[in-house]
């Protein structure tokens, strides 16, 4: 009996790895990732403030690039700056397995030159990350990254960008504490963009949730 709740596991497993085999195989170089984690800090305020009416989490995005059989995500990491990192990592960050992981495609009509984009992207791995959020400023955050890269393309918008709880109309708690840190004035009503608008925009097409 042990024997064989061993052999039903093995299967299990095995068909999970599998899946995921599958899965990762419909990446292409160029498809657009997006990250979903909402549960506190900053990303609790970066999806309350950005949703949308298509009722996306997300907080955080990068774009593919595959080699052979292997897939890498090039993005604006909070920690390190721009990256380049192997598909497991960007979506379990640190191991964690909490996040949700999407898979969006660029729509074929608009023509993105995605060759170029992804020489931009590598040639910009090493920047820092832009924790003040004023595209003026030096480095990237996740989303500025995305738009710098097809910028040429003019594939995505600038949009105002608001750090206002739409439920109270007040600055969010963790707006505040993130900017009384920096020790900046909140840049409410100025150019920039993120996940949440991004996906909703209406340039890309969703393709399968990578993980869950």
């Amino acid at each position: 009996m042990q024997k064989i709740t061993i052999n039903i596991i093995i299967i299990l497993l095995l068909t999970v790895a599998c899946s995921h085999q599958n899965k990762n195989k419909l990446i292409k170089t160029g498809d657009i990732l997006f990250r979903a984690n909402h549960k506190n800090g900053l990303s609790k305020a970066i999806n309350e403030v950005t949703q949308t009416q298509s009722k996306t989490n997300y907080t955080h995005m990068g774009i593919c690039k595959v080699l052979d059989d292997s897939v890498f995500v090039i993005h604006a990491h909070p920690s390190i700056g721009v990256c380049k990192e192997p598909l497991t990592n960007f979506c379990h960050p640190n191991g964690d397995s909490s996040y949700i992981t999407d898979l969006y495609r660029i729509k074929a009509e608009l023509k993105p030159n995605i060759k170029q984009a992804l020489i931009q992207a590598e040639d910009l791995i090493g920047e820092p990350y832009d924790h003040t959020y004023i595209l003026s400023e030096p480095g990237y955050y996740c989303s500025e990254f995305i738009y710098e890269i097809f910028k040429s393309d003019t594939l995505f918008s600038l949009n105002p960008m608001t750090f206002k709880d739409p439920a109270s109309g007040k600055f969010h708690s963790g707006w505040l504490e993130h900017y009384q840190k920096l020790g900046l004035t909140i840049p409410e009503g100025l150019p920039g963009c993120n996940p949440n608008e991004m996906a909703a925009e209406g340039k890309l097409d969703f393709i399968l949730r990578l993980e869950k």
